[in-house]
Formats: structure tokens, C-alpha cells, sequence
């Protein structure tokens, strides 16, 4: 792998309409990497991966190849190719066939002297000995030597997919771009095929940049991993970066299993989460409020007396090599991995090291908003209007007929008035009543905390409400959601607290 950037992405934004589809996106590749784009369906990863091979164009930002700007450089004229998730062979050619198809429409320049010693570059097309010493070597490449006179309907899906991928590297491009090339194949082939695609990398050295929601192929097969959700860079770093310190709890939910719990920093290197106090290696500020990552691998069963926390067995499941063992510990729900078996109702003690503990800055304790005073008992924020208590807002007023009033009887304009609202996530509420909260939105995104679901609900501008439940709904759920007016902390901003 070179030291050089083959491909930077500069301040990449993508937007359908009003609708943005990939933002603030910025990322270096080296020549010879292997790059994984991973997150969930809708994240943009796709997206961004097609702006690359020039199939859409960034609306802000640059694409650099080796330095030159490429953002408007159509994709038959750059040194990229693509592999999707639909082979596209043809059936009718045989495999020699497809492979050469590209070959056939390939033109090189060649260097030559005429009849005054002149040196002279003309295009011409390869001939059929250059064409078949290509074929043959991409063959033997992907480890199908011997099959070029084969009718591509004899294959299996994995023969398939590996003739796909001979036809993108035949013409040696210096990308090459994989979009889910695995996804209709069958596990145990998906798992045959990345060690392949890894050792295809190793053998061709081009750049290889791939797209996945599955986190196995990404820790398998990456170089380097780039977390996407909600159209931005979640984190980048090698799969074990990614996987040992995640830098948001979505990054630690969404790789692998893990248990998320919410905790406060008791003391230096100290936090306390499970009703419990544990030594770690993280050293932030004293009294802060955090998210509390423990991978169930790290957690050690030991007989209740020696255990830190102790808990019941609530859970038993095989999964061939290990039992996954939920243990119930107060309010908490704990996993854990363990090739002992234990009996569903056995009290355990629960052990933890400080390297198994990764504390993360919690990302969002209170919504803040800003909103407007529409009436002397209602506010408007989140796309939606909520009633509040004005008093808050000015201490001793009082109002009469719909007028607000002062503690010296002066009548008080506020509507119109624009305020910062903060709630705290702890006091919102969800309903499939429509009509029963103040706004209403899409469930977003939904991470479990031991003892409760911490939930994003978008309203159709996109605000989000950070707000926690303890039942389960799904994402993508329409939702009201239902704000108390005692919770809803307001104060008016510069401008308008002047004129008080």
C-alpha cells in the first residue's frame, strides 16, 4: 500500500431537491487501500460511492484524483471501474467473452517512428494476443483459470460474481469501485468470498473501495473503515479503531454487539454505571455525564461474592462456539459471552477490567431548540406547538383576558417573541396517537441502554427530539411526541431580553 492519496472527497455535499443525501464529506484513500464505506440502508454510502465513479455529480465539493479535480469528468473517462450487487454478465457470450468484452472497445497509445525517424503516438486496439494474456491473467487472479470457454449459466452465484470482478480489473483501473457485490450471495459463499476479494486485493494492488451494511465483511476485509449515518462520517479508522473505540454510541451499537449504558465519571479514571462503581482507562472530566461501552466478550463471570455486580441469569442462547447469557442485574440487562453454560434464575457476580470499559462524552443529555411564543400559553418549536408555563419566563407575571402582565401591572407583548427551548430527553414521551402530542415524526434511529431505549424522532424539517423509552418500537415508526409543559425550559434571546 503507497503513502500517496490516490482519491480525496473535499467538502462532498449531495442534494436531491431540498432533500440532502451526503454532507460535509471529507476522506483521503491511499493508493492501494482497501476502503470500506459501512452503514445502514439510506445512510448515503451508495451514493457517495456513485459520485466517485462519476455516475452523480457533487452539488458542493471536490473530487481529486491523484490531485486533479474530477468532480464533473464524466465516468468513460475516468480510470474507475464498478462492480454492483447484479453481476450484469452476458448471457449469451461465454466467459473468455465477457471478460474481453471491454478489451475489444480499448484503444492504447502506441509509439512509432515513420519514414523521417519522427516519433508519433497513434491510437490503436489491442490485439488478440494482448487480449487473451489479459483474460488469462485475471483468470488465474480470481482463481478460475480454465474456464474461459465456459457458458457463464453453469455458474454458481460466487463464480459469477468472481468473473464480475475479473471483467471491472481486466482493464487494470486504478479504483476499483464494489457496490454490495456480495449481497445476493448465500452466508457461508459471502464469507468464502471476502477472504477471496482480500487476497484479489493483496495479488492486483489497486485501490479498492467498497460498500456494505454488513460489519463482518468490513472488519474482514478493510484497510480502513468509514462509519456513515444520516448522510455524514461517523468515524474512520482501521477495523480495530472502529470496533475497540467507537467515538459515538451509534458507531458502538451498530459494530458488533455491545452493552451501552448510561454513566456519570465518579472520580479520576472512575465511573459509575449498574448502580456500581468501576475503574477504567478513560480519563475525563470528573462529575460529566457519559455513555458506558462494555463489548460482552469483556465481561467475566464470577461467583457472586468476588463479582463487582452480581445478577440473575435471564437468558440462555448456543451459538455454536460460545453461549450469549443475559443477566439481569437491578434495572440493567446485561450480555455476555461465555463457553460455560449457566442455568437460567443462577445468581452471578459480574467482573469487568478498566481496558473492557470505553467511555464515550454523552451526546446529547437536552434538546435544544429555537422557537417563538405564539400565544401567553403556547410555544412553537420542533415543528409543532406546545403549551408552557410563561412564569418561567417572567417571573411574576400573571395573565388576564389573554394579556400578560407584569408584577407592576405592565402589559407584556411576547408573542412573537423568539426564545431557546431546551427539554431534557428524559421527559418527552411517544404516542401512535397522531394528534395526541405537540409535533410528530419518523423514529429514526433507536439504541438500547441496559434499561431503556434512547430514541431520535425526525419531524418532517428534520428537528430531531432525543427523548428515552423503556418499550421497544421500531424505526421508521410514526409517532407524536408529547412534551409536559413543566419540562419545557425557555429564555429569550439576546435581542429580546434587551427590551424587557
Amino acid at each position: 500500500m503507497g503513502t500517496e492519496n490516490i482519491i480525496e472527497l473535499k467538502g462532498i455535499k449531495k442534494c436531491y431537491d431540498d432533500f440532502v443525501v451526503v454532507k460535509d464529506f471529507n476522506l483521503k484513500v491511499k493508493k492501494g487501500e482497501f476502503v470500506t464505506f459501512l452503514g445502514p440502508s439510506g445512510c448515503g454510502k451508495t451514493t457517495t460511492l456513485r459520485m466517485i465513479a462519476g455516475f452523480e455529480l457533487p452539488s458542493e465539493g471536490q473530487i481529486l484524483l491523484n490531485g486533479k479535480d474530477i468532480s464533473t469528468l464524466p465516468p468513460n473517462k475516468r480510470p474507475i471501474n464498478t462492480v454492483f450487487q447484479r453481476y450484469a454478465l452476458f448471457p449469451h457470450l461465454n466467459i473468455f467473452e465477457n471478460i474481453a468484452f471491454g478489451l475489444k472497445m480499448k484503444y492504447v497509445d502506441v509509439t512509432y517512428k515513420n519514414n523521417k525517424g519522427e516519433t508519433l503516438i497513434r491510437k490503436e486496439k489491442l490485439s488478440r494476443e494482448q487480449i487473451r494474456q489479459k483474460v488469462k491473467r485475471v483468470l488465474e487472479i480470481v482463481d478460475l483459470e480454465g474456464f474461459e470457454k465456459r457458458d457463464v449459466s453453469t455458474l454458481s452465484g460466487g463464480q459469477q460474481q468472481r468473473i464480475a470482478i475479473a471483467r471491472a480489473i481486466v482493464n487494470e483501473p486504478q479504483i476499483l469501485l464494489l457496490d454490495e457485490p456480495l449481497g445476493a450471495l448465500d452466508s457461508k459463499m459471502r464469507k468464502e468470498l471476502q477472504i477471496e476479494l482480500k487476497v484479489l486485493h493483496e495479488k492486483s494492488g489497486i485501490t479498492f473501495i467498497y460498500v456494505t451494511h454488513d460489519q463482518e465483511e468490513a472488519l474482514t476485509m478493510s484497510d480502513k473503515v468509514v462509519v456513515m449515518s444520516d448522510g455524514m462520517i461517523q468515524q474512520t479508522g482501521t477495523p480495530e479503531e472502529i470496533y475497540n473505540e467507537p467515538n459515538t454510541v451509534f458507531v458502538a451499537d451498530f459494530i458488533g454487539e455491545s452493552n451501552i449504558f448510561n454513566g456519570k465519571m465518579s472520580g479520576k479514571k472512575k465511573v459509575r454505571f449498574c448502580e456500581a462503581e468501576f475503574e477504567c482507562i478513560d480519563d475525563l472530566r470528573i462529575g460529566s455525564d457519559v455513555d458506558v461501552v462494555v463489548r460482552p466478550e469483556d465481561i467475566e463471570m464470577v461467583p457472586p461474592e468476588t463479582g463487582q455486580i452480581q445478577g440473575a441469569v435471564k437468558t440462555v442462547n448456543f451459538k455454536g462456539i460460545h453461549y450469549n447469557i443475559t443477566v439481569q442485574s437491578g434495572e440493567s440487562e446485561i450480555l455476555l459471552k461465555s463457553t460455560k453454560s449457566v442455568k437460567i434464575g443462577q445468581l452471578l457476580g459480574i467482573r469487568i477490567e478498566p481496558d473492557g470499559i470505553h467511555v464515550i462524552h454523552a451526546e446529547t443529555n437536552v434538546n435544544i431548540y429555537e422557537g417563538v411564543i405564539t400565544a401567553v400559553d403556547k410555544v412553537a418549536f420542533a415543528d409543532g406547538e406546545f403549551d408552557f408555563d410563561i412564569a418561567k419566563l417572567y417571573p411574576g407575571s400573571s395573565i388576564d383576558n389573554n394579556n400578560l402582565y407584569d408584577k407592576d401591572g405592565n402589559k407584556i407583548n411576547a408573542i412573537g417573541s423568539s426564545v431557546t427551548v431546551k427539554v431534557p430527553i428524559t421527559m418527552p414521551s411517544m404516542s401512535d396517537d397522531i394528534d395526541a402530542g405537540g409535533t410528530k415524526g419518523h423514529i429514526i434511529s433507536l439504541i438500547y441502554k441496559g434499561d431503556h431505549y434512547h430514541y431520535i424522532v425526525r419531524t418532517k424539517t428534520g428537528e430531531d427530539i432525543h427523548l428515552q423509552d423503556k418499550s421497544l418500537w421500531n424505526e421508521n415508526d410514526y409517532v407524536s411526541v408529547i412534551i409536559p409543559k413543566e419540562s419545557i425550559e425557555l429564555s429569550l434571546n439576546a435581542e429580546e431580553a434587551q427590551d424587557i
